[in-house]
């Protein structure tokens, strides 16, 4: 499995409660460029449109060697999902306020570019605050067991 991209603005913005995997609708000259790892995730999520989840806000950058029918790089694109897992993540969006957030793409095993989303709830900034003095405290105790 060889990650392209993460989002770690994801991890700091928001509480992950489950975690998922969908394949990406993709055409040739973005899978070329994801190869070459040109995907920004930061500002992106995934939404549901008429039983179907698109993955919004994602720039894949235009292939480097690509001629005129390179892709538009910020172009709504389908995940592929089972019906069920939709409507279950449909629900869960509608009625308590969860957002779907993507965490990393990847290529598997047999070199299919898949995506990992996330059901999240927003942070509060009270909560972003406490998690980095977390952070800071672990990295202070693990400087001080290094001596």
């Amino acid at each position: 499995m060889k990650t392209v991209s993460t989002n770690r603005k994801a991890f700091h913005d928001y509480h992950i409660e489950e975690k998922f995997e969908a394949g990406l609708v993709l055409t040739g000259t973005e899978v070329k460029s994801l190869r070459e790892g040109r995907i920004n995730l930061k500002d992106s999520y995934a939404k549901i449109k008429d039983g179907e989840l698109f993955l919004v806000n994602a720039h894949i950058s235009p292939y480097s060697c690509g001629n005129i029918y390179n892709h538009d790089p910020k172009r709504e694109r389908k995940l592929l999902m089972h019906k069920n897992e939709i409507l279950r993540l449909y629900g869960k969006v509608k009625e308590r306020g969860y957002t779907l957030v993507p965490l990393s793409v990847y290529f598997n095993k047999r070199n299919i570019a898949k995506l990992e989303i996330a059901l999240a709830k927003g942070k509060t900034l009270y909560d972003k605050r406490e998690s980095i003095k977390r952070k800071d405290e672990k990295r202070i105790s693990a400087r001080e067991d290094a001596y």
